[in-house]
């Protein structure tokens, strides 16, 4: 696969991939222990991505957890795994941006904001009940029915 630059702009505060860059990477979920290089791409849940050696926490809106099982039972592991499909077919599909905010947030991740079409793929997965906003919006997937 013919590998194609990122953009690097301000200092490294904006990633930003063009249509056709877009389009060259195929995103897949990442595997458990998949090692941390300088390529390394992929969707680590519906919040967190790799892009090329960087790891990126979303910013203003929370998935559920399907490593760490927050709430127990399978409802948070299978509303998890939906959402980090829906990333994946979205980077996939789409035209995307990723621009990063700057700052760093837990586990030393780089926080940022990816825009699909030029819409927070946020708003994309809160409306499709994938996400909660972050750090106000209940965790529902928690709830017992």
């Amino acid at each position: 696969m013919k590998r194609l630059p990122i953009l690097r702009v301000a200092v490294a505060a904006t990633l930003i991939a063009s249509p056709a860059v877009a389009q060259e990477i195929h995103w897949q979920k990442c595997r458990p222990g998949q090692p941390n290089t300088p390529d390394k791409t992929c969707v680590v849940d519906g919040d967190t991505i790799w892009l090329e050696g960087v790891n990126v926490r979303m910013e203003g809106y929370d998935t559920p957890e399907p490593q760490t099982n927050i709430c127990g039972g399978d409802r948070e592991k299978a509303l998890a795994g939906q959402a980090s499909d829906r990333l994946v077919e979205l980077l996939n599909t789409r035209s995307w941006r990723l621009e990063l905010s700057g700052s760093q947030g837990g586990f030393g991740r780089e926080i940022g904001t990816i825009y699909i079409d030029g819409r927070d793929v946020g708003e994309i997965l809160v409306e499709e009940r994938l996400a909660r906003w972050w750090p106000d919006g209940q965790e529902w997937w928690c709830e017992r029915y």
